[in-house]
């Protein structure tokens, strides 16, 4: 516990955060073939350096990649309520979703909005979470979970 003390807040006008310890991560990807095409999604959680859940999804017969990659969202999030995960750091290689995520674009596609929303109201159910976007090649594992995915119709 972290004691602050009455001066520390006249001083500085705040009160420090207590900084927060990430023991899960997750990673989302999807994919389309065709764009539209054949989509599959992906997600992985990490406990350190453990993977302990993953999943693969088929996503439709005429998915966009951006749905495949909300899908991919999705269903890591639904992982980590599932694992009662409260603090979560999630990674991405779709821009757009990680920056809509964070409320830095909007959302303007009819059928994303959809998507969109329900990323938000399962990320109500995670006391804390942050959303980070990082280079395809870092998010191998979630690709490859994706790519599985087209193999499930």
């Amino acid at each position: 516990m972290i004691v602050v003390q009455r001066d520390t807040v006249k001083l500085f006008g705040f009160i420090p955060k207590v900084p927060i310890v990430y023991e899960y991560k997750m990673f989302f990807d999807g994919c389309s073939k065709g764009n539209p095409g054949p989509g599959g999604a992906g997600a992985v959680i990490y406990k350190g350096v453990e993977e302990i859940s993953n999943a693969s999804v088929y996503v439709g017969d005429k998915t966009t990649n951006n749905h495949a990659e909300y899908s991919g969202l999705i269903t890591g999030l639904e992982m980590a309520i599932g694992l009662g995960i409260e603090a979560l750091q999630v990674y991405g290689d779709s821009q757009l979703v990680v920056k809509q995520m964070r409320g830095e674009y909007k959302v303007n596609h009819p059928n994303l909005i959809v998507d969109y929303k329900a990323a938000k109201e399962l990320e109500k159910k995670i006391k804390t979470i942050e959303y980070f976007n990082i280079p395809r090649k870092d998010n191998s594992r979630a690709d490859e979970l994706a790519n599985l995915g087209l193999l499930r119709p």
